[in-house]
């Protein structure tokens, strides 16, 4: 097939040219329209149970998780000039376009009574403009002799002061987004400049518009840092400008269709697809690292440039293939996950890999047969020395040290299954951002006086019309408020409960002390003033349906982790079966935070049995490839070594077991096996020659493919390096983490795989082992080159004499 294939791709190069470049213009051009993802990701498929009660939640109340939170430290924040300054800024940003609703002390409302028309009227507390400072402290008495405010809008003991703003939740789904924060930013410096006071910002739609920001640059930023560390190392090691550029060609249309490929499949850019352009480039240059070294390697014996082109095509096309596919496979099991965000990552990488050698296969040999060939100074790194001498080195550790490599790996794993035992399972909603980033100080600015950010809800269904408004139902909400409040991370809640008791406080002329649940005689006197009025219903349905069956208990809780998160779920729901027998009442436990651990819970164990499924398909495979159970176990072995002893590290260092550490394991695993397939590959094909002298054929084999190994190598270290110096925690864990395991994989491949199969010769290597898919091409075997008919004919008959 490849000898078909060799010819097929030199006779027709400038047809495919000339397709691939249209077609590479396509896809760029299509990938213009690509947008950035401005939602949370999700991590619960569809139909799991806490997904479901989430929905339910939302259509019964609506969204709870679109809002934007200021805050601002002012010891003088009641002095009439610095209040009419946050009344400005409160003013402004009402007049941003997504928002709905703002709620600050400036716009606080209370209940008061109208006795004429026995119903409570909504007014503003702070009646506009404040022209005098006696105004303002008589207002400020009437505000602060309300509870329900307390701990919500302010927070006295540190002078601390809130702005809530609801924002449209589709308008926040849209390029616009940035536009909108950044309006919202731009009145907050303002105030900022005018005040001397300093803003703090959080909530959901401000985080993910920042981190979408922060994606944007980042993905610019490592892809021009994997294309230029790339494009040096291959000037370093070929020592030319062809051998640089072209590679780059090469990629950079991977990188091109990889955008035109999301936009087809409505993908839009998340922080996992994010990686991608830098990922393919760091993947694809290993491409035409390979391709590039067998053409000069078999340039240098024959001389005759299609000849070795041709050769590079039938004898190394087939490894690369699947060394590609085996990749490509690490990135594919994540589709399996149920998880959107990883299903979008792994069909978009998998396929834009495999995508990727066939540009390698097609443009290399396609691209350097319009060229002379290479002259000596170009196949000087075949010759070079300092290489040459470290695989001598790695030779001879495998032929005169191998029992010292086993010992090694046995303490190696020894001491690698007690750092295992070491790691923690955890996740934080800020996982991907470092401490001392602006949004995370402001998170725990939030967390520390105003009791978290991240909604929890707590739904009631009665099961009957107006079994909220029972006594007996109220006084379960306040003893549950009371019960769980008490948790260190939970803030007290919002409820129907808290209108009553405001009620109550209204119809007794605002009295701070009638702030309570009515007694059975004062009930029916308040509440028939509540249910009077427009005004008091609107009010009252942001807490409790129109039938009055089924209320919510709003709370704040802080990012506490899953672990931590989990262990509150349980004492809740424990709680909540105390005060509310389940044939009489349903209640659920839900919000953005319960859906965000259970989401992380699921992605943990799904991205787990990801990584087995990638060890099982990629062994089926290589024993579909070698024929042999015994040399696929052999094989595994140095690529499951360096798995375990980045997992120890991860161990010993404290790193916790969360999605974004688990995504290493999955992708290292792929990509350290191509080292293993290219390595036996060879090693197949030396014993044919030597007559199945198993020592001198892994002797030749570790010459020949050891140093396309370290070039390789060195291109994906400094490739997944460059991830370290990201700004998202989850980025950063995989580019050095991946680092470590590539790393490990290269060592284990060089020292272990060649050490195991001298020194288990007899068991190892088989008459089964084989390679049904990869012809065997000797080295001395002919090709007529009268097959290529080669449009320039000049270049041919220059080749060929």
């Amino acid at each position: 097939m490849w000898h078909r294939f060799s010819s097929f791709i030199l006779r027709y190069r400038v047809f495919l040219l000339i397709t691939v470049i249209a077609f590479t213009i396509f896809m760029g051009y299509t990938g213009r329209d690509i947008e950035m993802s401005y939602t949370y990701a999700q991590m619960l498929p569809e139909k799991d149970s806490a997904m479901v009660d989430f929905k339910n939640f939302k259509k019964q109340f609506g969204e709870e998780g679109n809002i934007i939170i200021i805050a601002v430290e002012d010891s003088n924040f009641y002095e009439l000039d610095h209040f009419n300054h946050w009344v400005e800024l409160c003013n402004n940003l009402s007049d941003v376009g997504a928002v709905e609703n703002m709620l600050s002390i400036p716009n606080a409302y209370q209940l008061k009574k109208n006795s004429e028309e026995k119903k409570f009227n909504v007014d503003e507390i702070f009646e506009h403009p404040v022209e005098t400072q006696a105004e303002l402290d008589s207002m400020r008495r009437v505000f602060e002799s309300m509870p329900i405010y307390d701990n919500y809008l302010y927070n006295d003991s540190i002078n601390a002061y809130l702005a809530a703003l609801t924002m449209n939740k589709d308008r926040m789904a849209t390029k616009e987004r940035e536009a909108l924060v950044g309006q919202i930013r731009d009145y907050c410096r303002n105030y900022e400049k005018e005040t001397g006071n300093h803003i703090r910002y959080s909530g959901m739609p401000y985080i993910n518009v920042r981190n979408a920001m922060l994606i944007k640059h980042e993905i610019y930023m490592f892809t021009a840092l994997a294309l230029i560390i790339s494009l040096v190392i291959l000037f370093l090691f070929f020592k030319s400008f062809k051998a640089m550029v072209f590679p780059a060609f090469v990629v950079l249309s991977g990188v091109a269709t990889a955008m035109g490929s999301m936009v087809l499949f409505g993908y839009e850019i998340t922080i996992l697809t994010g990686m991608i352009p830098p990922l393919l480039i760091v993947i694809g240059i290993p491409n035409s690292i390979y391709i590039l070294n067998k053409y000069h390697y078999e340039y240098r014996i024959h001389q005759n440039q299609i000849k070795a082109l041709k050769r590079v095509i039938m004898k190394i096309g087939n490894a690369i293939f699947l060394t590609n596919l085996t990749t490509a496979m690490g990135f594919a099991t994540f589709i399996t996950t149920n998880s959107e965000i990883l299903k979008e990552f792994g069909i978009i990488a998998s396929l834009n890999i495999l995508f990727l050698f066939l540009l390698s296969i097609l443009l290399i040999p396609i691209i350097f047969s319009f060229f002379p060939p290479p002259q000596s100074r170009h196949i000087e790194h075949l010759e070079r020395k300092t290489l040459g001498n470290v695989i001598e080195k790695l030779i001879a550790i495998s032929q005169n040290y191998r029992k010292t490599v086993y010992v090694a790996v046995i303490v190696l794993l020894a001491t690698s299954i007690f750092g295992i035992s070491l790691i923690k399972t955890t996740g934080y909603i800020l996982d991907d951002i470092p401490e001392k980033d602006p949004i995370a100080v402001d998170v725990r600015f939030f967390e520390k006086n105003f009791d978290g950010i991240m909604p929890l809800e707590i739904v009631i269904d009665t099961k009957k019309p107006n079994g909220i408004i029972q006594e007996s139902t109220l006084k379960k909400i306040e003893t549950l408020d009371k019960t769980i409040s008490k948790y260190p991370e939970l803030s007290s809640s919002l409820s129907y409960v808290n209108i009553v008791k405001m009620a109550k406080q209204a119809f007794y002329n605002g009295r701070e002390s009638f702030y309570s649940l009515p007694r059975r005689t004062e009930r029916n006197f308040i509440l028939s003033y509540a249910q009077n009025g427009d005004e008091n219903i609107d009010l009252a349905t942001s807490f409790i349906d129109s039938t009055m069956q089924v209320a919510r208990m709003s709370f704040r809780v802080k990012d506490i982790g899953t672990k931590r998160m989990d262990t509150l779920y349980n004492k809740i729901n424990a709680e909540i079966d105390n005060l509310f027998p389940s044939g009489q009442y349903d209640v659920t436990v839900t919000g953005s935070m319960v859906t965000a651990f259970k989401g992380n819970q699921y992605l943990v164990s799904n991205l787990f049995r990801s990584l087995a499924l990638a060890i099982v398909i990629i062994s089926i495979f290589m024993a579909f490839m070698f024929n042999s159970s015994r040399m696929v176990f052999m094989s595994l072995i140095p690529n499951i070594i360096p798995l375990v002893t980045t997992a120890a590290i991860m161990g010993f260092t404290g790193i916790s077991i969360k999605a974004s550490t688990i995504l290493v394991f999955s992708i290292a695993f792929g990509i350290s096996v191509d080292n293993t397939i290219h390595f036996l590959a060879k090693y197949r094909q030396e014993l044919n020659i030597t007559n199945w002298n198993i020592s001198k054929s892994v002797i030749n084999a570790l010459k020949e493919t050891g140093v396309s190994m370290l070039y390789t190598s060195i291109v994906l270290l400094f490739g997944f390096g460059i991830f370290s110096i990201s700004k998202f925690g989850g980025t950063q864990s995989l580019g050095i983490l991946v680092t470590i395991t590539l790393l490990v994989a290269l060592i284990s491949n060089l020292v272990v795989l060649p050490s195991l199969l001298i020194g288990f010769e007899k068991i190892a290597t088989t008459k089964a082992f084989h390679e049904p898919m990869l012809h065997i091409y000797e080295d001395d075997e002919d090709i007529d080159l009268d097959e290529l008919e080669l449009e320039d004919k000049s270049t041919k008959d220059k080749n060929t004499h």
